[in-house]
């Protein structure tokens, strides 16, 4: 088995519980702005709109069809009126809340800090996101993950977008690995998967969900401990 020396993770849907801490925080801004009295949808479909907008304008923002800006100017509104809501009705700052609110939220997936305790003394650690420097450091000083990783690069920083090469050379540069004795783990099979593979970079692949796919990939794991037995 190939000697690794760096491990690169993905933060968002990898380590850090986008899913279950972003509907936790959509519950709590149901509840505080009283949206349930206005009788319109429950809390269950505030999420799962919210989830199906944010995909897609996250999609657009990774293909660069749309900025940072507009991810946020367009999200609520467009889950607001998928739902129904009267724009009179629709909370004002409800966007900056989320921002503000969704980021200190701690869920990790299942034995990250297990896994991170054990990797920590033998490889260096490192992240790679496609996300912003202030919503990534909070969420990463929130979960108690910050102090487990050498080198932070995000795609804010760098220009770039995983699975542009140029994000995967500039982590290679900033902590001074080689992509022979490095690996990549992420959820995503375009960003951290195909962008690492084609880079030269092995790959882990977290697939909780047991998604079914076509790619090829160096390791494949349906829970973060897994990854122990790989190395």
């Amino acid at each position: 088995m190939k000697t690794y020396k760096h491990i690169f993770f993905d933060l968002d849907h990898t380590l850090w519980d986008y899913e279950g801490n972003a509907g936790e925080a959509l519950r709590e801004l149901y509840d505080h702005h009283r949206l349930g009295e206005k009788g319109m949808f429950s809390k269950a479909e505030l999420v799962t709109t919210f989830f199906e907008v944010n995909d897609m304008l996250w999609d657009a923002y990774n293909h660069h069809r749309i900025q940072r800006k507009d991810l946020r100017e367009r999200r609520f509104p467009t889950i607001f009126k998928r739902l129904g809501l009267p724009i009179e009705l629709r909370p004002k700052n409800i966007e900056l809340e989320y921002i503000a609110l969704s980021p200190t939220k701690d869920k990790v997936f299942d034995h990250a800090h297990e896994l991170l305790d054990y990797l920590n003394p033998k490889y260096d650690l490192h992240i790679i996101t496609n996300g912003f420097d202030d919503i990534q450091g909070t969420k990463m000083s929130s979960s108690r993950l910050d102090h487990y990783f050498k080198v932070i690069i995000t795609s804010e920083t760098a220009g770039f977008r995983k699975p542009d090469p140029r994000i995967f050379q500039l982590a290679l540069d900033k902590s001074g690995a080689e992509a022979g004795h490095s690996l990549m783990v992420g959820d995503n099979l375009r960003a951290d998967i195909g962008g690492a593979r084609d880079f030269g970079m092995d790959q882990v692949f977290f697939n909780p969900g047991r998604k079914s796919h076509t790619e090829r990939v160096t390791y494949e794991i349906r829970g973060l401990k897994e990854l122990i037995s790989l190395l």
